[in-house]
């Protein structure tokens, strides 16, 4: 399997598990930074980036949203899954990456709380925010709920950005 498509394949699996959960599990950012070190290993990283770059883009990608972690902004996943997409990517592509997830989850964020005061679509929001019930046994116990998954558009920012640029 081509690496390309091991990316492509571990980015479709935390979109979806971000939409769906609002949580993204430490066994597949695991998988996904396993992944991309064994590419590495074996020299079939898909944007062509040495040791440096992805460990460089490991620091740059977690140290830089840890911050939002460390004021409760974001979780913990979203976090750890920008250092294993750094391994992917490197520090130079999580900028254009970072803009354009950061877009699509603001535009996200923006519509919920537009349908939040103007009530024309009510399961549109409770889909947008996806409130966890105590019947799901997972309830937030005093923290923000998480209404954006980050991860997920940072994974689809990076498809994108994945495919787009071998267009060019």
């Amino acid at each position: 399997m081509r690496a390309d498509s091991v990316l492509l394949i571990w980015l479709a699996l935390i979109a979806v598990h971000d939409f769906r959960r609002r949580t993204v599990p430490n066994w597949l950012v695991l998988a996904g930074a396993a992944a991309a070190l064994a590419q590495l290993i074996l020299e079939h990283q898909p944007v062509g980036l040495g040791w440096t770059e992805a460990l460089l883009g490991f620091a740059a990608g977690f140290g830089a949203l840890l911050l939002f972690y460390a004021t409760g902004v974001m979780g913990a996943g979203d976090v750890k899954f920008a250092g294993a997409l750094g391994l992917w990517v490197g520090p130079m592509a999580l900028l254009p990456i970072w803009i354009g997830g950061s877009l699509l989850a603001a535009l996200h964020g923006i519509l919920w709380l537009a349908l939040l005061r103007w009530p024309v679509l009510p399961r549109l929001a409770l889909m947008l925010a996806h409130q966890r019930s105590a019947a799901d046994g997972m309830a937030p116990s005093g923290r923000r709920p998480r209404v954006v998954p980050y991860a997920a558009y940072l994974a689809l920012a990076t498809a994108v950005w994945l495919i787009w640029g071998r267009q060019s």
